[in-house]
């Protein structure tokens, strides 16, 4: 039987972060309800179009935006629909921002069977914070982690930004000792990246590369018991991720979302008033055989996944076994995986020569 991830995108957000690229909005809250109701018609008519099977949706992640500027009464019909096709012990993540979570909001998530929440805290610095445009504060940050533990959420993850023109090794090494002293399993933490059509594309010089940072998270955070199973992830594993690594089929559903059945990866209507009115409409994207070849190559050595050698050719292989020579790959059980994530990249691409 098939198994599914099923991703929502919310693109409503307070306040619009320098360095973000997402489909995301902050003067549309008067289409949330509309928005959220095209949301559901989406839902049904993938649900029914793509065959899903009652009981095969093993994740569902709310992503953004920015999910907890949305009250819960309007994600309801969502889980009503949903409920007879989730997998026993679905894993559901919903990401949130520590200015909208307020308790009342945690409360009626948690009620409705979100068993995970993802904070967008990025620092604990305020002036880090003001300078990536987040529209809280460190304190805020620290009172929203808590308040989640307080309602009832056992399984809680926080994202870290790293690489600013402000960090410093001392510096990272405050902000990792300030987040895993609170009630987490899981970190995120991302080099900060310069993506184009974003405020920070005419300030290159916010970012300031650093492997000695990464390192160092690296190492408190094995220190502290996070295991590190991706290149940006560390503690008890998020499924939902971990079953895009594995390339398993997922639902996009929402104006900006991407999902992929086969070899068909779909997009619905980025533009927000467009999705409204036509949620069933995607454009589609045929992926080649070679091309599904290199993803799952990619997505294989940057994570705990690893690649299946059925998939290379016998040059890939023989490239593979002189890296597993070099230390630089591991094989185990017909797979092989990657010794060190940092150079996830430049292993994929030697393989793929």
């Amino acid at each position: 039987m098939m198994r599914y991830l099923l991703y929502f995108h919310i693109p409503f957000c307070d306040s619009k972060c320098h360095y973000c690229s997402f489909n995301s909005y902050v003067d549309k809250f008067e289409l949330k309800t509309a928005y959220m109701e095209a949301l559901h018609r989406q839902l049904q008519h993938d649900l029914e179009h793509y065959g899903i099977e009652d009981g095969t949706i093993e994740t569902i992640f709310f992503g953004g935006g920015t999910p907890s500027t949305v009250a819960p009464e309007l994600y309801a019909p969502l889980f009503e629909t949903i409920r007879p096709f989730l997998a026993p012990h679905a894993e559901i993540t919903s990401e949130a921002n520590p200015n909208s979570a307020s308790k009342s909001w945690l409360e009626g998530m948690r009620a409705l069977g979100v068993n995970r929440i993802s904070f967008g805290v990025q620092s604990f610095f305020d002036d880090k914070l003001k300078l990536l445009g987040r529209a809280h504060k460190s304190a805020d940050a620290l009172r929203a982690v808590e308040r989640a533990h307080a309602v009832g959420f056992n399984h809680l993850s926080i994202d870290l930004i790293y690489a600013t023109m402000l960090d410093t090794p001392k510096r990272i090494e405050e902000e990792l000792q300030q987040a895993l002293s609170l009630p987490i399993n899981h970190l995120s933490a991302y080099e900060l990246t310069i993506e184009e059509g974003t405020p920070f594309q005419e300030r290159p010089e916010v970012r300031k590369e650093s492997v000695e940072q990464a390192r160092i998270i690296q190492h408190a955070t094995q220190n502290a018991g996070f295991k590190q199973y991706e290149i940006s992830n560390f503690g008890i594993p998020c499924r939902h991720n971990v079953g895009y690594w594995e390339y398993r089929p997922y639902l996009g559903v929402g104006s900006g979302a991407v999902g992929r059945i086969g070899n068909q990866r779909l997009y619905p209507h980025r533009i927000l008033e467009r999705y409204i009115e036509a949620p069933y409409f995607k454009e589609k994207e045929s992926l080649q055989p070679y091309e599904m070849v290199e993803e799952k190559v990619f997505l294989g050595f940057r994570s705990c996944v690893g690649v299946d050698e059925r998939i290379f050719t016998q040059a890939m292989k023989e490239r593979a076994q002189l890296l597993v020579q070099e230390s630089r790959l591991i094989y185990k059980d017909g797979k092989y995986f990657n010794t060190d994530y940092l150079l996830s990249d430049e292993v994929a691409l030697f393989i793929l020569d």
